[in-house]
């Protein structure tokens, strides 16, 4: 199982370090205070600008206009965060979860069991852990995901976990590490 506190506050390759806006190239300039400047995960896909102006459309379907909405949305990133060890997605998410209206026990049973979860969060999880598993979901989970978030929804489900999996696979290849912001809100409120 994955080791939080392995995880260290600076990344272990400086090659892929998140940039500081000094360091962002010209194609980039226009970027600066969008979403891409203000994580580091970004800063650190900054790194092949023409991939980070590629991945603003899909980010803002994901993030922000998912046919999921926001709790449905964020089940789905901390199921995958879980599954993909990944530190950074798990903490910035619980964040954003508490942010939209999800308290921590329902947050914490996303790590768990299917069977201790919300019957919707479960649904949800089962998706995630098929694709996660099996790289693909079965009928009966589709259909269980279509009568919760409809028909957009389900295709949402698996663009979120791809979506995710490529920023975790980024993250904890170059060890990217948390936003300040983030490592104050985990010491100042722990996840119960």
């Amino acid at each position: 199982m994955y080791d939080w506190k392995s995880v260290v506050k600076t990344s272990q390759n400086i090659d892929f370090a998140p940039l500081e806006d000094s360091d962002w190239s010209d194609e980039l300039r226009r970027m600066k205070g969008t979403f891409a400047s203000k994580l580091n995960v970004y800063r650190t896909v900054a790194h092949h600008p023409r991939l980070l102006l590629a991945w603003a459309d899909l980010r803002d379907h994901i993030v922000v206009n998912s046919a999921l909405g926001p709790q449905h949305s964020e089940v789905v990133i901390l199921r995958a965060g879980f599954h993909l060890g990944s530190h950074y997605e798990w903490s910035h998410h619980v964040s954003r979860a508490r942010a939209c209206g999800m308290d921590d026990q329902r947050i914490v049973s996303l790590k768990g069991d299917n069977q201790d979860m919300m019957a919707e969060d479960a649904t949800l999880a089962r998706a995630v852990d098929e694709l996660f598993a099996q790289r693909k979901l079965s009928a009966e989970t589709i259909d269980a995901v279509q009568d919760l978030v409809g028909k957009e929804g389900v295709l949402d489900v698996i663009a979120t976990v791809g979506f995710y999996s490529t920023l975790g696979y980024i993250l904890n290849s170059f060890q990217t590490p948390l936003d300040d912001n983030i490592v104050r809100e985990m010491a100042d409120e722990p996840l119960n």
